[in-house]
Formats: C-alpha cells, sequence, structure tokens
C-alpha cells in the first residue's frame, strides 16, 4: 500500500476510534436504557468499521471476518437477544440509577483516558512495525478502562452486562492492530460465545426481575433463600 493510501487509511481509522471512544463514554452517562442500548451499538459498529478498514489496508481476510462477525453479533444478534431475555419493558424506563453524579462520571472518564493513554506508550514502543497500532491499542485501552468504570457506576444489571461487552470490544480493538490473523476456530467461537453468554445472562436478570420487580443491582439483595 502506497504511503498516501496508508495515511488515508489511518484517518478513517482513527475517525472510527474517535467515535468508538465517544460511544463508550456516552454509555457510561446515558440516562435512558434505550438510549444505552443504541450506544452499545454505535460502539459495536466502530469496531466493526476499523476491522474492515485494517482488512483493506492490511490486506488480511481474517480482519474482515471479525468485521463481519462483530456486526452479526454485537450489532444485531446481542441487542435483540438482550431485548427477548429481559423483556421490552426494561427497556422502556426513562431514567436509570447512577452511582455517581454525571459530570463527577465525565471527570473520572477522562481521567481513565488519560491513564490508559498513558500505558499505551511503552507498549507502542514494542510495535512500531504495525502502523495501526499507535491509534488502536490506546483506543482499545481506554475503551477496557471505559467498560470497567460502566459496570462500577451503572445500578442497572443490563447496563453492567453492556460494560462488560464494552471491555470485550476494547480488548479487540487494541489486538485486531496487533495480530492480524486469527484463526476462523476463534473466529467462530467469538461469534457464538458472545450471544450464549448474553442470552443466559439475559434469562437471570429477567427472573430476577420477576422476583424483586427490577433488574437494578441494589434490589437483588432482596433475594431469599425461600424454604
Amino acid at each position: 500500500m502506497s504511503g498516501h493510501a496508508l495515511e488515508l487509511a489511518q484517518a478513517f481509522d482513527g475517525f472510527f476510534a474517535a467515535l468508538f471512544v465517544l460511544a463508550g463514554l456516552g454509555v457510561i452517562v446515558a440516562r435512558q436504557m434505550r438510549g444505552t442500548l443504541y450506544l452499545f451499538m454505535l460502539h459495536a459498529l466502530m469496531l466493526s468499521a476499523s476491522a474492515i478498514v485494517l482488512a483493506i489496508a492490511l490486506h488480511s481476510a481474517h480482519l474482515g471476518w471479525v468485521a463481519l462477525i462483530t456486526f452479526s453479533t454485537k450489532v444485531v444478534a446481542v441487542p435483540l437477544v438482550l431485548i427477548w431475555a429481559t423483556g421490552s419493558k426494561v427497556y422502556g424506563r426513562r431514567e436509570v440509577d447512577h452511582v455517581l453524579s454525571i459530570p463527577l462520571s465525565l471527570l473520572i472518564a477522562v481521567g481513565l483516558a488519560f491513564a490508559a493513554w498513558i500505558m499505551s506508550q511503552p507498549l507502542l514502543q514494542v510495535i512500531t512495525a504495525q502502523p495501526f497500532a499507535a491509534i488502536n491499542l490506546p483506543t482499545g485501552l481506554i475503551a477496557m478502562f471505559f467498560g470497567a468504570f460502566t459496570v462500577t457506576v451503572r445500578r442497572e444489571g443490563v447496563a453492567q452486562l453492556m460494560g462488560l461487552l464494552i471491555m470485550e470490544s476494547g480488548a479487540f480493538f487494541a489486538s485486531i492492530a496487533i495480530v492480524h490473523d486469527l484463526t476462523i476456530i476463534a473466529e467462530i467461537a467469538a461469534a457464538v460465545d458472545v450471544p450464549i453468554a448474553v442470552l443466559v445472562i439475559g434469562l437471570l436478570l429477567r427472573s430476577i426481575g420477576a422476583v424483586t420487580g427490577s433488574t437494578r443491582v441494589g434490589h437483588m439483595v432482596t433475594l431469599r433463600e425461600r424454604r
């Protein structure tokens, strides 16, 4: 690939990386479950878009499969499974409780993003041969931090599940710029495991909601063994 074409591909990848970070930040602060779901879908879509850019730029068919699998599982299958497993009423609620205020959450998220960027710099010195690592590695670490923070500050079980999936997407976003030739077995495993895990957790949350009347984590302490 020529230098101009590589710069263009890096520009597109940088644009998708920026949206990837913004969508992850939105999941942290969104007040509505439906908005959280849409932002999660946008987050996964940007992962797919980055994989497509890298697949074209690096002539990697494996990354093309990663893009297709990510889109079909996280953008399409996972939201449908979540809505079916947990019930549409979860997404009908307008407000979702946060442990921290939104301004404070934003401030902490900015600090986490800066810390992830600092942590990525020593790693980038080791993998200088990868042309997209400087974009994808810091972005992936930021998403992993954002996902962990989402699990911490959201009181809704479904939102916490999305935080875990965002962490997994962040790891993928970083790894596709470093390892370009995932085996087809790994790609198929990712396509199957994620929806199944979401289905199991979604059904568990639905059962908890039927008992407690809510899927808020704080309400789960009311569960007691029935004799």
